[in-house]
């Protein structure tokens, strides 16, 4: 049987060309390499899986190459390219600063920095998860990140960018990574869907991509996750199913009865919801961001700010069109209120059905309150008992 590569290391990037939605990092370490202008330290923060590792091995594997195309990348034919491909480089080190933090550890390191390349022209130092070091490991790395050797350069990369001391920060160049779009994302897991013969739904995949918040690794995870459970058609049903997420159409569904006041649709609407496993806090944040976005939909400068695919997008346009914006906007903010109050609530099901009961009754006081003040008698017909 053969082994199985996850898509996160099958579909790891090996040129800055490759690396998705960190165009901003890779251009400028381009720039620096073209023009020989490499700083001796340099710090890659950001959150987790959106290309720092990555990144630092790119740098490293780049740095050493000995024929380094017009496009300022790596040939991956020289013989420090092989080496670092095959694992097994003398000048490119990796430590790992979560199980190697004590004093000894950076001692050894710095031990190590004094002795030049054999072959090659730099040695790399990649420390990942450096935030990990101790206060005094720190102080023991002080002098040698700032005095390095000219043949040595370190790549730091953390996730907590907070708990580095400042005096190791003003010693390093600082690259801020991005969480990643959605839309990158997106385009990400529909070409390697296609490398693997998977056919995919673009909803499937902008949902995947919802979920994994901006971390590339994770949302190449969840795609593993859901091509194990459903072969290689993925659909948005299978996503929905696998992720345990509430489908769209419900929220369509409710704001549709919300909109013609229909009390009994929404309550069993609701009913059918909670008969699926979801609770009522699942509920009512999904709905507010139902809202929401009907609200972005109803100017076409705001339209961009929508993170789903053309033909959800459209239902979202549709529906924008039959709801007014006083209507959004109250039902926005009863939902709000429910959310903030949903975990003191005694009966949180009644708490719910409470606010979409009130959501029902926002056309009705609209109507109410933009009649004439000398129309009383047609006011009182339309209060309800």
């Amino acid at each position: 049987m053969e082994n199985f590569i996850v898509s996160a290391r099958k579909y790891r990037p090996a040129t800055f060309d490759t690396v998705v939605g960190q165009s901003h990092i890779t251009n400028t370490l381009k720039n620096a390499i073209s023009n020989n202008h490499l700083a001796q330290a340099f710090l890659f923060c950001g959150p987790r899986g959106v290309g720092k590792t990555t990144c630092a091995r790119i740098l490293a594997k780049t740095i050493n190459c000995q024929n380094i195309t017009e496009n300022t990348e790596a040939c991956d034919q020289c013989e420090s390219c092989i080496s670092f491909k095959n694992g097994n480089s003398m000048n490119i080190h990796e430590l790992d600063a979560a199980s190697n933090n004590s004093v000894e550890d950076i001692r050894s390191l710095v031990e190590q920095v004094r002795y030049a390349p054999q072959s090659g022209k730099y040695k790399i130092y990649i420390i990942d998860e450096v935030h990990m070091l101790s206060t005094s490991a720190f102080n023991a790395f002080l002098k040698t990140l700032e005095e390095p050797p000219s043949y040595a350069i370190f790549i730091l990369a953390t996730t907590e960018k907070h708990k580095i001391i400042p005096t190791i920060l003003s010693r390093c160049q600082i690259f801020d990574f991005n969480r990643i779009q959605i839309d990158d994302i997106a385009g990400h897991l529909g070409y390697i869907a296609k490398s693997e013969h998977i056919e995919a739904e673009s909803e499937a995949l902008h949902t995947i991509a919802q979920k994994a918040d901006g971390a590339l690794r994770d949302a190449l995870s969840i795609f593993d996750q859901i091509v194990s459970f459903s072969g290689n058609n993925l659909t948005y049903r299978s996503v929905i199913d696998n992720l345990n997420i509430l489908d769209y159409d419900y929220y369509f569904r409710i704001t549709d009865a919300i909109i013609q006041e229909q009390i009994k649709d929404v309550l069993l609407i609701f009913d059918e919801i909670l008969h699926k496993g979801f609770d009522g806090n699942n509920c009512i944040n999904g709905l507010s961001e139902h809202f929401r976005n009907l609200l972005v939909c109803k100017d076409e400068s705001t339209l961009k700010l929508l993170k789903v695919s053309e033909s959800v997008k459209e239902k979202y346009r549709q529906q924008s069109a039959a709801a007014s914006a006083s209507l959004l906007m109250s039902a926005l903010n009863i939902a709000n209120q429910c959310d903030i109050h949903y975990k003191a609530s005694k009966n949180q099901r009644l708490h719910v059905e409470l606010a979409l009961m009130k959501m029902c009754h926002i056309p009705s006081a609209i109507q109410l309150a933009q009649l004439p003040a000398e129309t009383p008698e047609v006011k009182k017909k339309l209060i309800p008992a």
